[in-house]
């Protein structure tokens, strides 16, 4: 067991100009701190055999899953079911930090969804 954060994990960058950190990569596990600029956002996609927990940890999410709109705060989270058409984005003019944890991982079942 090791204690994890953003400072020691494994970064990535997605989109334009996103961050992501693993702060927990296993066969049956993923939880990644994410960094979303103002204006970014994701495409509309679902995961087939992935569900996800999505947890605001400072900003405002806006995320779109099954044709409805939901606007997370700080210390706010919506979990999203497999096969759930969903897009997040941030609408703010501050940076989005989140956390998304996903089971099984998320990364490789990924189909995008016309709007």
């Amino acid at each position: 067991m090791k204690i994890s954060s953003f400072e020691n994990a494994e970064h990535y960058v997605w989109g334009n100009g996103c961050d992501g950190w693993h702060l927990v990569k296993t066969e049956s596990l993923s939880v990644i701190q994410e960094r979303v600029p103002s204006g970014c956002e994701e495409i509309r996609h679902l995961h087939q055999f992935a569900e996800q927990f999505f947890y605001v940890i400072s900003g405002v999410a806006t995320i779109e899953a099954n044709k409805e709109i939901f606007h997370l705060e700080k210390n706010q989270g919506l979990h999203i079911p497999a096969n759930t058409p969903h897009k997040l984005q941030n609408e703010q003019e501050c940076d989005l930090i989140f956390v998304v944890t996903s089971t099984p991982p998320s990364h490789g079942d990924r189909v995008e969804v016309l709007a």
